[in-house]
């Protein structure tokens, strides 16, 4: 779920595996400790026995890229964030073999009445639900677990 987001060309970019000292060993940007995920970041460092030199954090992505750019640090970002089309100037690196992966859920209360921009929010979050097996969810018709 996560990645390691460095400058096109950055030495960490030909480390083989990445390793958590191996991102260590640069001064590391990334989401602030009030934003989820944080949390599973500095455990996996405390883990090893490892101090990141986390110099900057961010709440959101964009900051993260731009704190990279300008040279800051090496960032840790959700993968998702990077779009190779848009961040030609970054490569990113897979770290997910180095931190827990990170799980996102939708809740919704039974019986309650769903707006349209609603179903197309949850379809373009989680495509294999479609609107009847949400209503069916919400009617109580399906246990929880299924969806």
């Amino acid at each position: 779920n996560r990645g390691v987001l460095v400058p096109k060309g950055h030495p960490l970019a030909k480390a083989r595996p990445l390793t958590l000292e191996a991102v260590a060993s640069y001064p590391i940007v990334t989401y602030d400790f009030a934003f989820t995920g944080r949390s599973a970041i500095n455990a996996a460092f405390t883990a090893r026995g490892l101090e990141p030199n986390v110099v900057l954090s961010a709440l959101d992505a964009d900051v993260i890229k731009t704190y990279v750019e300008l040279g800051m640090g090496i960032g840790i970002v959700a993968a998702m964030a990077f779009d190779p089309a848009k961040d030609v100037g970054f490569e990113m690196l897979d770290a997910s073999h180095l931190f827990a992966a990170s799980t996102t859920r939708l809740a919704l209360r039974k019986g309650v009445f769903l707006r349209g921009y609603v179903y197309e929010f949850i379809s373009l979050f989680a495509p294999q639900y479609s609107r009847s097996a949400v209503d069916a969810a919400l009617a109580g018709n399906v246990p929880i677990d299924v969806l």
